[in-house]
């Protein structure tokens, strides 16, 4: 091998360590699995819910949490308090046609300990996402938004395990003070 195809090499393997160190030193890590702060927790959603469905999924799978049956068997309540789904145009063609449009989901939550007292207060998630649209093919976008709706479910369940990650139990001694 020629010095100047090892010297390519090792400015190649240099460069890649340098990545890698910048990467790890930014912080940043794949998603793993998520660990809640709670022994138990009950999922007040309805049985036909996406995101409940979602979410059950997601606890079940960190393995630490159990999901109670009852919010008198929980240490915490997940409690959805609203959902909306609204659809924006955004811009309209030379012929008055609808051009772009937003799609607009917000889900609304708290979470409350075993006493009913609010770990988180009422809170929310918002997702938007942009499509275009074209009469020309109807039947192409109509399946792009309904691809984009459950990818925005699927992101809504994510960003709320971050979130009830975050939301720590209060410990008894704070509780009690607090009284």
């Amino acid at each position: 091998m020629s010095r100047a195809v090892r010297g390519i090499h090792v400015i190649r393997g240099v460069l890649l360590a340098a990545a890698f160190l910048v990467l790890a030193g930014c912080g940043f890590q794949l998603r793993g699995s998520y660990s809640l702060p709670y022994e138990s927790i009950y999922l007040a959603t309805a049985d036909s819910s996406v995101v409940g469905a979602g979410l059950k999924r997601m606890i079940r799978a960190s393995g630490g949490t159990r999901i109670a049956d009852a919010a008198k068997d929980a240490q915490v309540t997940f409690v959805p308090t609203g959902e909306y789904r609204d659809t924006i145009t955004l811009s309209y063609s030379s012929s008055g046609r609808v051009r772009e449009k937003r799609l607009r989901y917000r889900y609304a939550y708290r979470i409350t300990d075993d006493k009913g007292r609010d770990l988180v207060p009422q809170n929310y998630v918002e997702l938007n996402r942009d499509v275009t649209y074209a009469d020309s093919a109807t039947l192409a976008k109509t399946q792009e938004e309904d691809l984009l709706w459950r990818d925005m479910e699927n992101d809504l369940v994510q960003q709320l395990m971050r979130r009830l990650v975050t939301a720590k139990p209060k410990p008894p001694a704070e509780v009690d003070e607090a009284q």
